[in-house]
């Protein structure tokens, strides 16, 4: 929980673009200083001279959440820069699509390297000084925020490996939020789970590092319709990244662990939920439209 936002110092990851560069616009607005990570040089760049430009105090890194010397580079500047910091978004995230056996181990690793081990790095490089913090200093308050997604609370078809790496980004956070209750009140956490947002996640590939691309694979059927589908889904979502930044903010005020864009979507939760509880086999996540499963199957088998 966080009372008072201004000149608080925030960390994002991923702050280039989407959920990453909105919540830095809204932190610039309520008069924090912002540290700015993005694998991106360009578009980091260009949130850094629009921010810089609004009289915001920025501290910009060109990074690999997956590397982690670069994250305890990035934290060790933030420390000497602003002190440790208030507001930790561990957000940097990248998509892929495909039947789970079509993955190849670079996949894996790109996508485990980048949405998993990303938040690690955040969490192990930034919790301890924000412990430290608050053991100095009464008044400290902090939060962490990590990005899921509603994958992590599904298992929607011909995407696992992010199923996969979501599903661990909740798990860890679910787990931070209980280990850091029982060693302070000054900390906490809480995970984003957004549905389909306009962001710029389906095009993640372009930022795949040369030696985790397989260079002479061609992308499988599925792959190409997992990306297609992913593409359409996101682009077409009806809630803003702007929107998403509010409700990331509201929930740190309020100290509110689960942040979701579509809360309509917790009705598959629930059902999922149930078939564990009961024992049933999964149901289909495609049981209130079912042609979109229909012509899926049809794009898979054909």
């Amino acid at each position: 929980m966080i009372s008072d936002f201004k000149n608080k110092t925030a960390v994002l990851t991923g702050a280039g673009s989407g959920f990453g560069l909105e919540c830095a616009r809204l932190g610039a607005k309520l008069g924090m200083n912002l540290v700015l990570a993005d694998v991106q040089q360009d578009a980091l760049d260009n949130a850094t001279a629009e921010l810089t430009a609004a009289g915001t105090n920025v501290l910009a890194f060109k990074l690999d959440v997956s590397d982690s010397a670069q994250v305890d580079a990035m934290g060790q500047a933030t420390l000497a820069r602003f002190g440790a910091p208030h507001f930790v978004f561990n957000n940097a995230g990248v998509g892929s699509g495909g039947l789970i056996w079509e993955s190849s181990l670079k996949d894996w690793q790109w996508v485990l390297g980048v949405n998993v081990m990303g938040v690690v790095h955040g969490v192990r490089t930034f919790t301890p000084m924000m412990l430290d913090a608050a053991s100095q200093d009464p008044a400290y308050q902090g939060h962490i925020v990590n990005t899921a997604s509603m994958a992590g609370l599904l298992n929607p078809p011909n995407m696992g490996v992010y199923n996969v790496s979501k599903h661990a980004v909740v798990s860890l956070t679910e787990t931070l939020y209980q280990d850091l209750s029982l060693v302070t009140d000054q900390v906490s956490a809480s995970v984003l789970c957004p549905f389909f947002v306009t962001t710029g996640i389906h095009q993640s590939g372009r930022n795949r590092p040369g030696n985790l691309t397989d260079a002479d694979a061609r992308p499988t059927r599925s792959q190409v319709v997992g990306e297609a589908m992913s593409a359409k889904a996101v682009t077409s979502g009806n809630v803003s990244a702007a929107q998403v930044a509010q409700m990331v903010f509201d929930a740190i005020a309020a100290n509110r662990f689960y942040v979701y864009s579509h809360p309509k979507a917790l009705k598959s939760v629930q059902t999922r939920m149930e078939d564990i509880v009961q024992g049933r086999n999964p149901t289909s996540p495609f049981a209130d439209k079912p042609e979109i499963g229909e012509n899926l199957k049809k794009a898979l088998r054909a």
